[in-house]
């Protein structure tokens, strides 16, 4: 599962050079940690790739509960999620992600040698805004020691093909990720946390 993933100045430097025509004050978004709920940066377009602010988590019909992530194995044959991928696929940039360990320590993962780690993703259409959803699959060697999941991260090849071609994206579905760069995050407690 992902359900906290981070935003730096480095990254939408990045994003900056990728998405030339960016309307920072359009984008109401979070820059730093980024939860569940939260107006997120999302990259789609069928035609031309390009930035838009969505909030994280898909309200459905299906579900009581808000579905901050999809399976990438079983995406295909969820109602919640049939249509969307099949129509509405984005791609989620972020400077890296979170997850816990069983000690609950919190593990930040980058990818190397590169400020922007892409996660692939769907979305959908509401009444008030576009909604967005991370999806992960069976994570690979550098993150299985911390989870049993990890989100499908994508290259900088691979956005517009998954954003804009189904074929080549029903075929990302089962790839296997990256290697990522792991590290361990200090955060400080108070001593009401320590009891």
């Amino acid at each position: 599962m992902c359900g906290r993933y981070f935003i730096d100045d480095e990254m939408w430097r990045e994003i900056r050079k990728i998405c030339k025509q960016i309307d920072a004050a359009k984008l109401k978004v979070t820059v730093g940690d980024v939860r569940p709920t939260d107006m997120a940066m999302v990259l789609t377009g069928m035609k031309n790739v390009h930035l838009e602010a969505m909030r994280w988590g898909f309200t459905s019909k299906y579900q009581d509960w808000l579905l901050i992530n999809a399976r990438a194995e079983s995406i295909l044959s969820k109602p919640a999620f049939r249509n969307s991928v099949r129509n509405c696929r984005c791609v989620i940039p972020a400077a890296g992600f979170y997850e816990w360990n069983k000690e609950k320590e919190k593990i930040s993962f980058t990818m190397p040698q590169s400020d922007i780690l892409y996660m692939a993703g769907v979305w959908q259409p509401t009444e008030k805004e576009s909604q967005f959803t991370i999806i992960t699959t069976v994570p690979n060697s550098s993150v299985s020691s911390v989870h049993d999941r990890m989100p499908l991260v994508l290259t900088p090849e691979e956005i517009q093909p998954w954003i804009q071609d189904w074929s080549t994206a029903e075929r990302l579905l089962t790839k296997t990720p990256p290697l990522l760069e792991q590290r361990q995050e200090f955060e400080q407690l108070s001593i009401f946390d320590m009891q």
